[in-house]
């Protein structure tokens, strides 16, 4: 059995020693330990594996010699900016008024401007919300003071507790419950020190990881304005396509009374697409949701608990099984990607679809040797695709959907319209190359599938619809 350690241990000599001899005299092994006193002077991250009894006894005597965080711990780090006339003693009654109220200064940085007044900012410590309020209150009647965003800054104010600040601003940001947290500290520290060794310095890697967040939040609610365009590809066919800011596309065919979507996007703006959903179908409520899967990334896969029947290949069923039970998922079992999905999964809310709901109509038999092999036929409506699998250069299972008569082609993220997308989700697609060192499994073969894929397509006028980005205009001429 493994278990994540997030210890709060003191920064002294034989600090590490004494949650080693403690591991030691139970018989545990130490397989990870992530400490970097430049990020968090005290946050010691110990992956150990040993027997559920042997843990148990772990967490005890970590807890008595207080090597254990616990919810008692509130404190944190305020950035303040005091704007101050720029005249001999300006800055005395504020450090008095700190004083009064028994705060701690982590952090300070002022310089002249050339104005009458200075920005003087301040790192304090504040235990309790009520504290900042009273101070706050009285701080305004000495000078103007704004709250600074503290994840914008590249700087570390305080390293004695930042991962905990840092957490705690990245749900603050987005609302998550507090049984999130554990998963966002233990996986933050993973990429940090994966980026890390990777000559990635630390400050970079939790600046991604905020803008990231940043981005999944800012657009809730009414800022949710996905582009959205309709196609039609035969007499009776159409189809329309959702481009979130951040996420997937969602595609959504329509042949006569038959309805299919194709890939749904992040759990986190399940409100926001059930209004679209409903207000392009009218009929939403009653009709039977089907859905078809290119491949179980989670950014893919955020509103299959929402559809009656999943359609996907044999392997992305058994990928979607493995995390309904709780095991790592194909993404996940590659240790380059493990933290950020993780991290994903927690920020967006994820949950995985009821095995029984999914369907695999397709499977490449034998062992497949080519980039991209076929697995079947799919019939929806007027239209006619052949489906090809994948060997697995973006992630085991994926899919590509190809309509030969109407010149139509669903690729997923083999072949996504790099040129097409809006500001917004380039800028969204710019954090996760950099925080999983790479977007596919194996780069190299993606790229085989990308060209086998091209090379399949007949020639004339085609639409390839990709997962990101708008609908790619792609001519094939006879030579």
């Amino acid at each position: 059995m493994k278990k994540t350690y997030i210890t709060t241990m003191p920064d002294q000599i034989g600090a590490f020693l004494k949650a080693s001899e403690c591991f030691a005299g139970l018989g545990i092994n130490i397989t990870r330990v992530s400490y970097n006193k430049a990020v968090d002077s005290h946050t010691l991250f110990i992956d150990a594996e040993g027997e559920a009894g042997q843990l148990e006894k772990a967490d005890l005597e970590l807890t008595k010699i207080g090597y254990l965080q616990t919810d008692k711990n509130e404190n944190g780090v305020v950035l303040l900016e005091f704007m101050l006339p720029d005249v001999p003693g300006s800055v005395t009654e504020v450090l008095r008024l700190i004083h009064g109220y028994r705060l701690n200064i982590s952090y300070i940085s002022s310089q002249e401007n050339g104005s009458a007044y200075q920005a003087f900012k301040m790192g304090l410590f504040v235990d309790r919300e009520e504290t900042l309020t009273a101070f706050l209150k009285e701080a305004q009647e000495l000078c103007p003071v704004r709250v600074l965003d503290y994840n914008r800054s590249e700087r570390v104010f305080d390293n004695s507790i930042f991962y905990q600040v840092f957490v705690s601003a990245l749900m603050q940001l987005t609302g998550l419950p507090e049984e999130k947290r554990d998963a966002l500290l233990v996986n933050s520290n993973l990429v940090m020190q994966l980026l890390d060794e990777n000559g990635l310095p630390p400050s970079k890697t939790f600046e991604s990881i905020s803008r990231f967040a940043e981005l999944l939040s800012k657009c809730r609610g009414e800022a949710f304005e996905p582009r959205i365009t309709e196609h039609k590809v035969a007499e009776n066919t159409k189809i329309t396509l959702i481009e979130p800011p951040c996420g997937s596309n969602t595609a959504i065919l329509q042949s006569g009374e038959e309805t299919l979507f194709i890939d749904c996007g992040y759990a986190l703006y399940e409100d926001e697409m059930l209004r679209i959903f409903r207000r392009l179908l009218p009929g939403w409520e009653k009709m039977k949701k089907r859905i078809f899967i290119t491949h179980a990334d989670v950014d893919h896969c955020g509103l299959l608990p929402l559809f009656d029947e999943v359609l996907a290949t044999r392997k992305t069923m058994d990928c979607l099984a493995l995390e309904a039970r709780g095991e790592n998922g194909y993404r996940e079992q590659n240790p380059l990607h493990r933290p950020y999905v993780n991290i994903c999964k927690a920020l967006t809310c994820y949950r995985p679809p009821a095995p029984e709901r999914i369907t695999a109509l397709w499977d490449v038999q034998g062992e497949q040797t080519q980039p991209l092999e076929q697995a079947g036929f799919f019939d929806f409506g007027e239209l006619h695709f052949e489906v090809y699998q994948g060997k697995g250069g973006h992630l085991p299972g994926e899919t590509v959907l190809i309509d030969y008569a109407r010149h139509v082609a669903f690729t997923g993220d083999i072949y996504v319209n790099m040129h097409g997308m809006t500001r917004e989700q380039a800028e969204y697609n710019k954090y996760a190359p950099v925080l999983m060192t790479g977007v596919d499994t194996d780069p190299a073969l993606c790229a085989a599938e990308r060209s086998a894929i091209l090379q399949r397509l007949g020639p004339g006028e085609w639409r390839i619809f990709g997962a990101h980005g708008m609908v790619k205009e792609f001519s094939v001429r006879v030579e």
